[in-house]
């Protein structure tokens, strides 16, 4: 069986690769993508296990990707983390998600709070 895939939906380069990283260790397969509308493409071709998603992106807000991902009956089961420093936003959009995070996040932080919801094989 392959890992389960999880999209790092984020802007900051250095954090995504963090967030990446703390993913592999809990053996998920990782795809880091850095905007909104790439973001859109992406979760119309794959099914994710677990997407980590910034708000404040380019092109396309995290808050619009995140009303895509909770409309699209093909992925009730993908779990969304929220990863921000917008608080305000994040508690506006908390019963979206499965998950809110405020920023800064550690690696061990989100990489113990992922493997909660990887699959079961």
């Amino acid at each position: 069986m392959t890992n389960p895939l999880a999209l790092i939906i984020e802007d900051d380069q250095k954090l995504a690769t963090i967030f990446a990283e703390a993913l592999k260790t809990v053996d998920f397969e990782t795809e880091i993508i850095e905007d909104g509308s790439t973001a859109l493409i992406r979760v119309a071709e794959t099914t994710p296990a677990i997407i980590v998603l910034d708000l404040h992106l380019p092109n396309v807000s995290g808050r619009d990707v995140l009303h895509h991902i909770r409309t699209n009956s093909r992925l009730t089961k993908t779990r969304v983390i929220l990863a921000t420093a917008d608080s305000l936003l994040a508690e506006n959009l908390r019963t979206e998600a499965d998950l809110v995070l405020l920023k800064p996040i550690s690696f061990g932080q989100l990489r113990d709070l992922a493997a909660r919801f990887r699959p079961k094989e």
